[in-house]
């Protein structure tokens, strides 16, 4: 059933002609990069699992303790069982969400864009072009995992609730789309910045009125 899943999945995005990637590129448009959030990473700062089985457990001692108090080990034994059970399967639950969106999403990075392809239920590619990225904000982890964010242009606006969790926490007016809990988000952060940069500095050649050349920096 698996393997049938997969092969329905990898049909889903056949018009890719390549994956993560919408369309074919330009001429002289090259992928820098692309990668995807860490599962783990992903499900304890999106999902929260561990304040979830954090709460969990306190239920499960707070419940324990008082069968104790009123019927002995017996009774604390089977009242704590069940909500043992719960504790983990809770937890696990949530781990499956974020390994779904995990496997879903694929983050790139082009010479000239940044593409965002996510949803585990209702995929959506964003292509966001350098020239709409106003700050790029690194949100870095001791373990060298970390979320990129993208502060876009004026009128620019993308929506919160189809973005989630691919974006910065609490920015809900002003929404930022991020590659979530990536791995080695430093380098990553680093590759960004010197391809926008690279870009937007790039000149424009256009010709001129008298039919010879004119350079304008873009």
């Amino acid at each position: 059933m698996s393997d049938r899943n997969n092969r329905q999945r990898d049909r889903d995005f056949d018009f890719e002609t390549q994956p993560g990637i919408p369309s074919k590129l330009p001429d002289g448009e090259e992928i820098l990069w692309q990668g995807r959030p860490d599962t783990m990473a992903l499900a304890r700062g999106a999902y929260k699992i561990n304040w979830i089985l954090g709460y969990m457990l306190a239920i499960v001692v707070w419940r324990a303790g008082g069968a104790y108090a009123d019927g002995g080990i017996k009774l604390m034994l089977a009242t704590a069982l069940p909500y043992l059970v719960l504790s983990v399967a809770g937890p696990a639950v949530v781990y499956l969400l974020a390994w779904a969106q995990a496997r879903s999403s694929i983050y790139t990075i082009t010479s000239a864009r940044v593409i965002m392809r996510i949803g585990a239920a209702l995929p959506v590619t964003y292509t966001i072009p350098f020239v709409r990225i106003g700050t790029a904000r690194l949100d870095l982890r001791t373990n060298g995992t970390g979320t990129i964010a993208m502060e876009l242009t004026e009128g620019v606006r993308l929506s919160y609730a189809i973005l989630w969790p691919h974006l910065r926490p609490w920015f809900a007016r002003e929404t930022q789309p991020a590659f979530r809990c990536i791995a080695d988000a430093t380098h990553v952060a680093r590759l960004l910045s010197d391809a926008a940069q690279a870009k937007l500095n790039e000149p424009v050649v256009s010709r001129a009125a008298s039919g010879g050349m004119s350079v304008a920096a873009e």
